[in-house]
């Protein structure tokens, strides 16, 4: 009998202890989804007031779009991102917030000459597309019991195969190899977001400080983000409808 009750007592105990750890992780990562969430938004609100602004003042159009610091506008985010991932060990939660927030302006800032290319209409469609598709391959990558770390060196393979691609067609201007990295980039950030949800959920551990847990949010949420923009902007060359 002692020997039930002392069962029964271990049981209980490793079953508040798995309850504990499932509700940690789901504030975890429940975290990362809304500061991705929020980056999406800054990053929405600034393009669009962007090209507001700019629509009614050449000269600003033509300093952002048109003179060489264009290429400053457009490299910036890539700077932020490469400073993040270098520093984000480091900061503090709220500085490491800050940079994100700032990271997402700045995106915004370079993603507003896509209102010049395609209708309202077409970015709204394909903005909700993308985000059902990411919100389904996000969920597939959060509840499979498959292990996605074999993805991975494909994965970077592809991404790298379409950085140097998209380069490329920046002197050839070539639609066939745009259509190409298009379709190829949809395939690669959609096997990225299974895969970086299923990175960022093994990265939890219950015994982690409150900094290092928002730390790792932040990194996690810049990944997902990043997987979201990139998702959105392949499908918008696909399928977007031009001006």
């Amino acid at each position: 009998m002692a020997d039930f009750d002392n069962q029964r007592v271990y049981q209980n105990q490793a079953g508040a202890a798995t309850q504990a750890i499932d509700e940690g992780l789901r504030a975890y990562m429940l975290q990362v989804y809304n500061y991705m969430a929020a980056g999406v938004a800054i990053t929405g609100v600034v393009a669009y007031l962007t090209f507001v602004y700019a629509s009614s003042n050449p000269a600003f159009a033509q300093l952002i779009y048109v003179s060489p610091l264009k290429w400053v506008v457009m490299l910036a985010p890539l700077g932020m991102v490469f400073f993040l991932s270098a520093r984000l060990h480091k900061m503090s939660v709220s500085g490491a917030q800050t940079s994100f927030w700032i990271f997402a302006a700045l995106m915004g800032l370079s993603l507003s000459s896509i209102f010049l290319v395609y209708t309202g209409q077409s970015m709204t469609r394909v903005f909700f597309i993308s985000a059902a598709a990411f919100g389904g391959l996000s969920l597939y990558g959060y509840t499979t019991r498959k292990d996605l770390s074999g993805w991975g060196s494909f994965l970077i393979m592809g991404l790298i195969g379409i950085i140097i691609a998209s380069l490329v067609n920046i002197f050839l201007a070539s639609s066939a190899l745009q259509f190409a990295v298009s379709v190829i980039g949809v395939l690669v950030f959609a096997g990225l977001t299974a895969y970086d949800t299923q990175q960022i959920k093994e990265m939890y551990y219950e015994g982690d400080s409150t900094a290092v847990a928002g730390r790792k949010a932040i990194g996690g949420a810049l990944r997902l983000y990043l997987d979201f923009i990139n998702l959105f902007l392949m499908l918008l060359s696909l399928f977007g409808s031009r001006e």
